[in-house]
């Protein structure tokens, strides 16, 4: 032991621990609305690393959520993960989800001493006192969840308990939907054998919790839901059952949305395949002008836009020359369509992609467009940038122990920020030199050579205004972005002599 004055009487040091900065918005994921029940309607959603975890959970290999899934995990290279939420797309119905039950609870010789176990549970204005359960003929936790469910029937006909493997917990629901739809907490019968703590179902069990029914919801309604909710675990949206009418309203909010999205959309309407036809969903898209928005047909699989998804958000922003166009790639697993040229011009014409078969005996994605008929790399690569740059940003002011200053020196700060993303936009591919076509600012003028892809003005603090001084506002940046495009078509011209 060391005896004698404190070093920090004479040396003091201290140390600041800056913030953990803000993530950047996830642009590699998708979420896939569907209508199916295995998810609740308070938890929402989960995320999924393969189509056996779709399965495992409980999914049928005939839902849409499972076969847009399959679409997605496809791909090569195959993206990481998707989220798969839930759609009420009838009222839901009531649940207890109670937590998961303590692994001594999970042996079943834990219950199988039990012969006059007993509960009591609210299930919509039902008070059901459940006594006399007999456990000891059962082998497993579905045997146990059986019994329950037929004592629970004696008190109100069509309520359902059954054990749930993947999360190890059992789950009771009402046999009517709607908002009247409801499954109280468990409490003490107050004779028998009281089963609800081994259930892990009391208001007091840590992770159990109540799904009130809900009335059937819009599809623009599920969307806005998880936008406001958790609009930064996602940018691709699919809702594969999803009516024309529905398509239209979702299509709309994404547009305007405050964190960025690309919804995607399949549509099997065979006018599309025809010249001057005005009912189709890829027109009305188009003739909304949606930057937002990618409709594919096609007639053999009605999920093709998630494996198109799948292929367009596996891209590495921060990687070298990364960036990547939809034209000409592939969608493993979708069948492709054989199309005369006029109805593959047809669908271009209402800016809608198609998988389509040439006569070499590939297949590839065409046109590659958002119904505005903006590329769709263009709409993901400066979605990115954007929000790259909004996070960069607001990581310098979060993460400062101490101030950016309102002088020249404290906005070449942030101009350096800004100039980092620019960089990496011009390494990922997105961005390239060439000749700048817009409007004259700064030192840049309409014609001017981009010689890195890209032009940053910074005026100086002079001419910032006293009342923009005074909010604490930084100078108004202006950003020059020249995209390096991509090559769709090739002509060439041979000459020759004899």
């Amino acid at each position: 032991m060391s005896i004698g004055l404190p070093v920090s009487s004479v040396i003091n040091a201290q140390v600041n621990l800056a913030p953990q900065p803000a993530a950047v918005p996830n642009f590699n994921t998708a979420l896939v609305l569907g209508p199916s029940t295995v998810i609740d309607v308070v938890s929402r959603f989960r995320n999924y690393y393969s189509t056996a975890g779709i399965l495992a959970d409980g999914f049928s290999a005939s839902s849409v959520e499972y076969l847009a899934a399959v679409d997605w995990f496809a791909q090569s290279p195959q993206p990481t993960s998707l989220l798969v939420g839930r759609w009420a797309y009838t009222a839901s119905a009531g649940q207890l989800i109670c937590a998961p039950v303590t692994p001594a609870n999970q042996l079943v010789s834990a219950w199988t001493g039990i012969t006059a176990g007993s509960l009591k549970v609210t299930v919509n204005v039902t008070v059901c006192t459940v006594t006399g359960l007999n456990f000891s003929a059962q082998t497993t936790m579905a045997g146990v969840a059986s019994v329950i469910q037929t004592g629970l029937n004696s008190a109100l006909s069509g309520t359902t308990c059954v054990w749930d493997p993947v999360y190890l917990r059992f789950v009771i629901t009402s046999p009517t939907t709607g908002t009247s739809s409801l499954v109280s907490f468990l409490t003490a019968a107050g004779s028998g054998t009281d089963i609800t703590t081994m259930m892990a179902g009391l208001s007091t069990s840590s992770g159990a919790y109540v799904a009130n029914g809900i009335a059937a919801e819009t599809a623009l309604a599920a969307a806005t839901l998880f936008d406001q909710n958790w609009s930064d675990q996602w940018y691709g949206l699919i809702i594969p059952s999803a009516a024309d009418a529905d398509h239209q309203a979702v299509a709309a909010y994404v547009e305007g949305t405050t964190a960025a999205h690309l919804y995607g959309l399949t549509q099997q309407e065979g006018a599309t395949l025809t010249s001057g036809d005005t009912t189709n969903i890829s027109y009305k898209l188009k003739a909304s002008g949606y930057n937002h928005t990618v409709s594919q047909y096609s007639s053999k699989d009605a999920q093709a836009v998630a494996s198109l998804f799948g292929r367009m958000l596996t891209v590495n922003f921060v990687g070298n020359n990364t960036a990547i166009t939809a034209f000409g790639k592939q969608e493993p697993g979708v069948t492709s369509e054989t199309l005369t040229l006029t109805q593959a011009q047809n669908l271009a014409g209402y800016n809608c992609n198609v998988f389509v078969a040439y006569n070499n005996s590939t297949s590839i994605i065409q046109p590659g467009v958002c119904a505005s008929g903006q590329y769709i790399d263009t709409i993901i690569g400066v979605d990115w940038l954007k929000g790259n740059i909004q996070t960069t940003l607001y990581n310098a002011i979060y993460t400062s122990t101490t101030k950016i200053p309102q002088t020249d020196a404290g906005m070449h700060q942030l101009y350096t920020l800004i100039d980092s993303v620019m960089i990496q936009a011009v390494t990922n591919g997105l961005l390239g030199p060439g000749t700048w076509s817009g409007t004259s600012f700064g030192q840049l003028s309409n014609g001017d050579w981009l010689s890195k892809g890209y032009y940053i003005y910074q005026p100086p603090m002079s001419s910032q205004s006293l009342a923009a001084r005074a909010a604490r506002q930084s100078v108004p940046f202006q950003i020059a972005a020249h995209l390096a495009g991509a090559v769709h078509s090739v002509s060439v011209q041979i000459n020759v002599s004899s």
